[in-house]
């Protein structure tokens, strides 16, 4: 399965960059803002892979069916918009990773449920997703993951079957996604795990504990 791979595809957050620092620093200007005491990031790196409903809930206990979410959630896109490549950074080995499938030829992409208005810039601003061959946001399709359409759609982008291509994903979407789009799929345990994730209940195909971990798999394909 992995030696057919003709292309790599990765979730963003908590797969190849660490934006869980500027994420919680959004939310938490929220609280200080309202004269609440600021929390650790600690508190909120957990559910960084649940973007504005994960900080939110953290950094005030709400969920997306309060009265007040809708606003307080544009108010977090505009904080994180101002600060989104400030202490976000690539996972130790990932530069690494991404040379390594350049240097292989194997075309490789991103496929997020980020929307388009921060993966845009945040991508364009890290020297990274230079060679990133497609980009894939969360509204760039009438779906987003959990469903197959977006990584389908980066599979014609880069003009390769899906099942010539490998996913790679820190959350549970993401293989249900990957696995419902036919690719191979590859889950991994160095991201945002959140409080009750139990990756190996997802089905994937493989696990890693690291970026570099997926070479090893490629290389033993």
């Amino acid at each position: 399965m992995f030696a057919e791979a003709q292309a790599v595809l990765f979730d963003l957050d908590g797969t190849l960059i660490d934006s869980a620092p500027d994420l919680g620093a959004a939310a938490d200007k929220m609280r200080v803002d309202r004269g609440l005491p600021s929390l650790p990031l600690a508190h909120y790196r957990p559910m960084a892979g649940a973007g504005a409903r994960g900080m939110i809930g953290v950094a005030f206990g709400l969920t997306p069916e309060h009265a007040d979410f809708a606003a307080l959630r544009e108010e977090f896109f505009t904080n994180y918009e101002r600060c989104m490549t400030q202490r976000t950074y690539a996972f130790e080995g990932v530069p690494e990773l991404i040379a390594h499938l350049v240097a292989l030829g194997l075309p490789w992409g991103v496929v997020t449920n980020k929307s388009a208005r921060f993966t845009g810039p945040l991508t364009r601003a890290m020297p990274l997703f230079a060679s990133a061959r497609t980009v894939i946001s969360g509204d760039t399709t009438p779906h987003a993951k959990p469903h197959p359409e977006p990584l389908l759609e980066a599979a014609r982008r880069l003009a390769i079957d899906p099942v010539h291509c490998l996913y790679v994903g820190d959350d549970e979407r993401d293989i249900v996604a990957g696995l419902a789009a036919g690719m191979a799929t590859v889950s991994a345990t160095y991201g945002y795990l959140g409080q009750t994730a139990d990756p190996s209940q997802w089905g994937a195909h493989a696990t890693i504990n690291s970026p570099g971990a997926l070479l090893q798999l490629l290389a033993k394909a």
